[in-house]
């Protein structure tokens, strides 16, 4: 019998939320779209530490994926999800609603303008993908109502969304950004990460040591010396298809053609290997 309080219907999470907002307790909130690995523990870890109660929600959403073979392809475990948040985190509220319990009738997402930050790369490759997110995490933090929610960098793109969301739609929540979790081989943690072969688990190491490379060359080359040179390293790994790779303004996430001072960069990429879609960044500063 699980001890984690489950709940699939957001009347019935809201009553418990409501006698808590009542006392002074502080509610931190995660949300995964479940396939849970040990970079969303870190972030229920943080979460933890930071307040009294901590909400996780575990929700595929439908509206942020422009391919519906990989909506279908996304991997779900819910049962495996609990076990690991109960194992480590007993006292969690876990929200799993179904589709409707979220969008009632239409599953359709709102139009949200995030100054420019969603026209760059996902927001290029990914139509309506920052729509979807910013309706979904909209929705779940007018349920949930929390304090503080958690995020991590790898997805630094839909950090920088959610915080604009947060500014815009004038959110009383604060937002922290967590550090990104790899794998041993420095491959970062994804739940697509299941779809891959061992053999190309093992091989998509390179994506890190690609970014590496950048990070290396970052103060004696110039930005389009050192995108030649990626371009380069990608021509040598045909198992690989690169989708993008571009070197930006960590805050207006605009592609940099120079550096400037006083401006933080990040590299960004997105590669395919065996039809699943990776994505990576580390900070060049």
């Amino acid at each position: 019998m699980s001890r984690i309080q489950l709940f699939t219907k957001q009347e019935e999470l809201k009553k418990v939320l409501l006698k808590i907002r009542n006392t002074s307790d502080m509610i931190g909130f995660v949300p995964t779209m479940g396939a849970l690995h040990n970079g969303h523990l870190s972030l229920i870890e943080a979460s933890e530490k930071d307040n009294q109660i901590t909400v996780v929600s575990i929700f595929v959403n439908p509206t942020q994926f422009n391919n519906s073979e990989d909506l279908k392809k996304y991997p779900r475990t819910l049962e495996a999800d609990i076990q690991k948040i109960e194992k480590k985190f007993p006292n969690v509220l876990v929200y799993a609603p179904e589709v409707e319990d979220i969008y009632a009738t239409k599953t359709e997402s709102k139009k949200y303008y995030f100054d420019g930050l969603e026209h760059q790369m996902e927001g290029k490759f990914r139509p309506g993908h920052f729509d979807g997110v910013g309706t979904i995490v909209h929705k779940l933090f007018q349920i949930v109502q929390p304090h503080r929610a958690y995020f991590g960098e790898k997805d630094f793109q839909q950090l920088r969304i959610i915080q604009k969301l947060v500014e815009k739609q004038k959110l009383n929540v604060e937002i922290i950004p967590c550090p990104i979790f790899r794998e041993k081989n420095g491959l970062a943690m994804s739940s697509r990460n299941e779809r891959l072969s061992a053999s190309a688990r093992e091989e998509a190491k390179i994506i890190y040591q690609c970014l590496q490379l950048a990070k290396t060359h970052f103060g004696t080359k110039s930005i389009s010396e050192i995108k030649l040179m990626l371009e380069e390293f990608w021509k040598n790994h045909p198992k690989f298809s690169l989708e993008y790779i571009e070197i930006a303004n960590e805050k207006t996430l605009k592609p940099a053609s120079k550096k400037l001072k006083n401006q933080s960069y990040r590299v960004f990429i997105a590669v395919f290997i065996e039809d699943v879609r990776l994505i990576d960044t580390i900070s060049l500063n």
